[in-house]
């Protein structure tokens, strides 16, 4: 948040000693990891809305400065965060957004939907979605080829194995970025594992680089084919492999570790069956980790 900010240097520190207010010993071991991080100079102050920050003030010289130790002015805290983030989401900057985010990926064959859903369950939620950018790359293919070949289709558009890592790339990209704004979901039209399956269709396999770049969305909605008829857009050349994707993105997220729900029948079918699933996953909620242990209990 502030790497840009010149007058502000973050020094971040795990400190897992135990917490006794009462124990001078256990002061003595907190306050050598705080000097060991803002080195051997003054302290002129020590902020906090703890009620230990006057003590830890009062160890380093400093003048103690008490803020808004009873949450009226920012009603939030670390524990609040942690039993609910998402009810307290207008709270959390950027990077903790980011950390936050559950992704929902769409994934599916050619026409069958997934745009349309990302772009609506978006709308449901009131929070983004990100676009596929394998389709942006394609119109750009496209475009630079009919400057030569005015007459050139989708069907003239070659691809190659940097065309793949580049699609991960963008999209990744664009995914992180969509994160730090995001609500508590965030919706995306395909991902590093969907274009696996892609590069397969046009080169015959998915190269390792493409594939080893998958990361773990919270869940998976794959589109069927069947009922949603096939539109040519221009961009889309695959109307005879619908049936063939469908089973390799099925294949394909077998066995991946994370929820799949799959999505038939009408659009208003498709969503409700998509909103519950969403609904579900809000409602688990978030399971963080207990504190950390000190770090000669973990190396034991």
């Amino acid at each position: 948040m502030h790497a840009d900010t010149p007058w502000v240097r973050f020094v971040g520190r795990y400190d897992d000693h135990l917490v006794d207010y009462a124990d001078p010993a256990v002061w003595d071991a907190h306050c050598a990891v705080f000097r060991e991080a803002v080195g051997p100079g003054p302290v002129d102050a020590v902020f906090s809305s703890e009620a230990y920050g006057a003590e830890l003030a009062r160890r380093f010289d400093a003048v103690p400065v008490s803020v808004d130790p009873d949450r009226r002015t920012v009603p939030v805290s670390g524990t609040a965060v942690r039993a609910d983030p998402a009810g307290h989401w207008p709270f959390l900057s950027p990077p903790v957004r980011a950390w936050f985010v559950r992704q929902v990926v769409v994934v599916g064959a050619e026409s069958t939907g997934t745009t349309t859903m990302a772009a609506a369950l978006a709308a449901h939620y009131r929070t983004s979605w990100v676009p596929e950018y394998g389709r942006e790359l394609t119109a750009r293919k496209l475009d630079r080829l009919r400057e030569r070949s005015p007459g050139a289709t989708v069907f003239d558009v070659t691809w190659d194995r940097d065309d793949f890592r580049a699609v991960v790339r963008e999209q990744q990209a664009a995914e992180d970025a969509a994160a730090r704004s995001s609500g508590p979901l965030l919706f995306c039209d395909t991902d590093a594992r969907a274009t696996a399956v892609w590069e397969e269709r046009y080169l015959g396999s998915a190269s390792p680089e493409v594939r080893a770049a998958a990361r773990r969305p919270a869940l998976y909605l794959l589109t069927d084919h069947r009922d949603v008829p096939f539109t040519d857009d221009g961009l889309r050349d695959g109307e005879h492999l619908r049936a063939w994707m469908t089973g390799r993105f099925r294949d394909e997220l077998v066995g991946c570790g994370v929820p799949v729900v799959e999505l038939t029948g009408p659009h208003e079918q498709r969503l409700a069956r998509a909103v519950g699933a969403c609904d579900a996953l809000l409602a688990a909620g978030w399971a963080l980790a207990e504190p950390l242990l000190a770090p000669d209990t973990l190396a034991s």
